[in-house]
């Protein structure tokens, strides 16, 4: 018997399914609605549509009911907040992705998408804590990776039995937490990486029983205790890394053994110890051994003579001994082998360039010995090749110094003998030459300058003899020249003066000749010595005046013009009379042209007044002409006249120059005063083509990032102008100079309160361009005469490395790479290693200042100790074995008073220069080490709102040679 109301029950059914997808379509406009409304940037203009179903938008997939079930928004120009609840609008969402954009994302709304499967919301530097995950019991992807979340880890994911990978790397602001003992119920979970995200505490050994595990990844973070061998267990694992976690102790199990699908292995700075097992050096597919900075022993075993797939092997700064096996190499194409800083011994390996695609062949500090192979100049990619303090002997095989790619060369220390190779034009990529410390003989060859790119040269205490070669003068980028200790002969080649980018100079004891070049006057590095030799006649004034007097004793005929005489402390004598005729003589003819001068000026005035009209057409039309084809960019409400600036780029507005370009002083009508860096002209006739550089698309990218920040320590930017003649960046002037001159020159001394405000400013500035923008910048060249003093002696960072950029425009394709930044005794130790530069570089580097403000001694002294900088000096002063003496290297001018509180940042200045860069603190720790070391007269409010009363604590000094 038929029921009646059957087919009503049926229509009824299939009206509500229609009505339901009639509502849920309207949910899913209204959502897209919402978003083109609370969003700005760039999203697909299908969006905009109103005719097309939200299936057919850019970035969203649809099932065949037409719900969306997968957005992905990943990569887009998007920014604005993301709708709240969107599983009410989209509720069968099965994959979410928003990963690099700029969305303000709400994690907790997420919560009620209990079909969700994928999660991927990665650097999206979200803030905030993280809600309870543990509905989406579907997640099989949950990448949080690259935020900035707060509070306590989500130990929740840990339930999400479903999952496969889980991503939280670098998410550092978590509490401290630890891994749970049932971690093992994620049977599923393929890739966990945690880091840097705070865990603490052991390894959990049930991780074991994890096998699906292809990739483990928990370093950066404060794991302690031994590595349970159960990892041996995980037969699927492809990559492990546990470095810097720092107190990761014993030994390396032998059961790693069996991860015959290992990869990647990475346990570095730790504490582990013991042998390295061998059957580690056997796996059958392992391309990447880093067990660097820890204390391990033992020798390298043969075993890894046949592997065929190791490309890299970085093991430096342990305690390994014995031989390294000759044929490493021979079958596996090595790319990276660092055995530095270990106690290892014998012949150097001879396979390790048969691949063909070394790149770093490290293995400084050990006792190897024997020759150099000769094979070495046929690893034709090698980038860096380092054997410094070893014992090697022989001669420098010929091509060595020839190869293409090779940025660094460092054979310094050892026992090689034989002449400097001459050098072809492949080495147009070396920047770096360290010979230093051998039994090298011969003269050097004019073939150097061939490397037009070096940056750094140290021949010192050798057996070099001749002359210094002119053609050095033509290495317009070198930044150290450090020839002392030889038997060089002849005069000093005045082409040396073309070195604008020269820092340090040292032509100490040899047997150079002749007279000082008047044209080195204008280098004035910060460190310069031609002490104990045979120069002769007048010391230039200019050196005087730059007070490196010092740097010229031990050279019996070298005198100083009468008006030096009592800035002489080095007992030098007055110049004989004929030097000063001669002197008179130059003023004479100088007075004679000026007259001439005056005359033909007077005549091209009246001629000037005679077509005054038609001239002042012309000039109006010139001027124009010149500045309005300047691009002009500005960062700051600007008041001045931009004309104005193009006009007063005169010689006696000039105040600095440098490698990068001129300085000038720019006082405008109005009072204002700016500086402006013009950066050297691309159409500079008398520079090579790699360095007739302009202003890119990219580098434009560059200034207009500086020109964004904002904070009471940087340097502010206020415009830009280029052209394809000059560019010009105009900066705030600041009338007291730089730190160097201040704390150096002895011009002025700073009292202790003073000192430790300029060091405070500076951690803040530096803290600001590391932690609180989107995208951390690192100065790479932090030196005190990058620091610039306002009229309250506030310190303002400068020199965010433009010139640098300039430089690496101008090298080729991978010159970026191999750029030398930063300024030699400022340098992190682990820029030998890494061509990478990290925040802690900037660490490392702000630590010099502080010891140079704590000792008043600048980064390099003679006293130090040869290739010896003030970190070594303070370290071992105060952590010495002679017990500890702070005081000691505290600057005696300073008030004793004060004594207890520049201890307390003497001990801050050790730990930023710390050898191991994860030893070393943040920058916003050292900020807030340095507020709890505020002097006990004052507190760091009142330091921060110091006004020009304090500027009784700087002593201004008359200048010697003004007496």
């Amino acid at each position: 018997m038929k029921h009646p109301s059957m087919p009503l029950f049926v229509i009824g059914v299939l009206i509500i399914i229609s009505m339901s997808q009639v509502m849920s379509s309207a949910n899913q406009s209204q959502f897209f609605s919402l978003m083109k409304e609370s969003l700005s940037g760039n999203y697909p203009l299908v969006w905009d549509d109103g005719n097309k179903s939200v299936c057919h938008f850019t970035g969203v997939a649809c099932n065949n009911k037409d719900e969306v079930v997968n957005l992905d928004l990943s990569g887009w120009s998007i920014s604005g907040n993301f709708p709240s609840d969107i599983c009410t609008y989209l509720p069968n969402l099965h994959v979410l992705n928003l990963g690099h954009t700029k969305l303000n994302f709400n994690t907790h709304s997420i919560i009620n998408c209990s079909h969700l499967e994928e999660l991927n919301i990665n650097h999206m530097y979200l803030t905030g804590t993280l809600p309870d995950f543990s509905p989406l019991k579907s997640l099989r992807i949950l990448d949080l990776s690259y935020n900035l979340f707060t509070g306590e880890f989500p130990l929740s994911v840990f339930n999400l039995t479903n999952l496969e990978v889980l991503n939280f790397n670098e998410n550092g602001r978590f509490n401290l937490w630890q891994l749970p003992n049932n971690i093992d119920r994620l049977k599923k979970l393929k890739s966990m990486i945690l880091t840097t995200c705070m865990v603490s505490g052991q390894i959990p050994p049930i991780i074991g029983n994890i096998t699906s595990l292809v990739d483990l990844e928990l370093s950066g973070n404060y794991l302690t205790g031994k590595i349970p061998k159960e990892l041996g267990l995980l037969k699927n694992l492809q990559q492990l890394e546990l470095y810097y976690n720092q107190e990761l102790v014993g030994n390396i199990p032998v059961e790693f053994g069996n991860l015959t699908e290992l990869i990647d292995l990475d346990m570095s700075v730790n504490k582990l110890s013991g042998s390295i097992p061998a059957s580690v050096f056997a796996l059958p597919k392992l391309q990447v051994l880093q067990l660097y900075n820890n204390s391990l022993t033992g020798e390298i075993p043969d075993e890894i003579e046949n592997s065929t797939t190791l490309k890299i092997l970085s093991l430096y700064d342990n305690f390994l001994k014995g031989q390294v096996p000759s044929k490493l190499g021979q079958f596996s194409g090595m790319v990276v082998l660092d055995l530095s800083e270990n106690n290892l011994s014998g012949p150097l390996p001879t396979e390790v360039c048969k691949g063909g695609n070394l790149l770093y062949f490290l293995v400084l500090d050990n006792m190897f010995s024997g020759e150099i192979p000769d094979n070495y100049s046929n690893c034709m990619t090698l980038l860096r090749f380092r054997v410094s303090n070893n014992r090697l002997a022989g001669s420098v095989p010929k091509g060595l110094l020839g190869l293409p790619h090779v940025s660094i060369i460092d054979l310094s220390i050892n026992n090689l003998t034989g002449a400097v190779p001459e050098i072809s034009g492949n080495s147009r990529n070396l920047s770096e030459l360290f010979l230093q410390r051998n039994k090298i003989s011969g003269v050097i060859p004019p073939s150097l300058s061939k490397a037009i790119n070096l940056v750094k040269i140290d021949f010192s205490y050798n057996f070099i003899s001749g002359p210094i070669p002119s053609e050095i003068g033509s290495l317009r980028r070198l930044n150290l020249l450090t020839l002392q200790g030889n038997k060089l002969s002849s005069s000093i080649p005045s082409s040396l003066s073309l070195l604008e980018s020269l820092n340090l100079l040292d032509l100490s004891n040899n047997l150079l000749t002749g007279s000082i070049p008047e044209s080195l006057s204008i280098l004035l590095p910060n460190s310069i010595n031609f002490s104990n030799n045979l120069l002769s006649g007048p010391i230039p004034p200019k050196l005087i005046k730059g007070g490196l007097l010092e740097s010229f004793s031990g050279n019996p005929g070298l005198c100083v013009l009468p008006v030096y005489a009592n800035s002489s402390s080095q007992n030098f004598p007055i110049c004989p009379h004929h030097y000063n005729k001669g002197k008179r003589i130059n003023t004479i003819w100088v007075a004679g042209v000026s007259v001439v001068l005056i005359f033909i000026g007077a005549g091209l005035y009246m001629r000037r007044r005679y077509n005054k009209e038609t001239s002042a057409v012309e000039n109006d039309e010139t001027m124009s002409s010149s500045f309005f084809s300047y691009d002009v960019k500005s960062f700051h409400m600007i008041t001045f006249d931009q004309r104005e600036i193009i006009e007063s780029l005169v010689d006696k507005n000039v105040i600095g120059q440098g490698g990068s370009g001129t300085v000038y002083k720019i006082e405008f009508k109005s009072g204002d005063v700016v500086a402006v860096k013009r950066l050297w002209s691309r159409k500079s006739k008398d520079s090579a083509a790699e360095d007739r550089l302009f202003m890119d698309k990219a580098l434009k990218a560059e200034v207009e990032t500086l020109g964004s920040i904002r904070h009471k320590n940087i340097v502010k930017l206020y415009c830009c102008f280029s052209s394809l003649d000059c560019s010009l960046l105009v900066y705030e002037y600041m009338p007291n100079g730089n730190l160097w001159d201040a704390l150096h020159k002895g011009w002025v001394h700073l009292s202790w309160p003073t000192r430790y405000k300029i060091a405070l400013g500076i951690a803040q500035g530096l803290s600001y361009l590391h932690h609180d923008l989107l995208l951390p910048i690192i100065h790479r060249d932090i030196k005190t005469t990058n620091i610039l003093l306002d009229v309250d002696y506030q310190p303002k960072v400068a020199d965010f490395g433009i010139a640098k950029v300039f430089q690496a425009r101008g090298g080729g394709k991978d010159s970026s790479t191999t750029v030398i930044a930063g300024t030699y005794g400022y340098l992190a130790p682990e820029y030998a290693y890494s061509p990478r530069p990290t925040t802690k570089c900037d660490v490392y580097s702000f630590g010099v200042i502080l010891m140079e403000l704590l000792t008043g001694k600048k980064p390099i002294e003679s006293e130090f100790g040869e290739n010896r900088t003030i970190v070594f000096w303070v370290s071992n002063k105060v952590e010495g074995k002679e017990g500890a003496r702070p005081s000691e290297v505290l600057d005696q001018r300073l008030s004793a008073s004060f004594k207890d509180d520049m201890i307390k940042v003497l001990w801050i200045a050790i730990r930023c220069t710390y050898k191991d860069p994860a030893s070393r603190p943040t920058m916003k720790e050292v900020v807030q080490l340095l507020i709890e070391a505020v002097p006990r007269s004052s507190d760091s409010s009142k330091l921060s709102n110091m006004t020009t009363k304090e500027v009784s604590n700087v002593t201004t000094v008359k200048k010697t040679y003004e007496l």
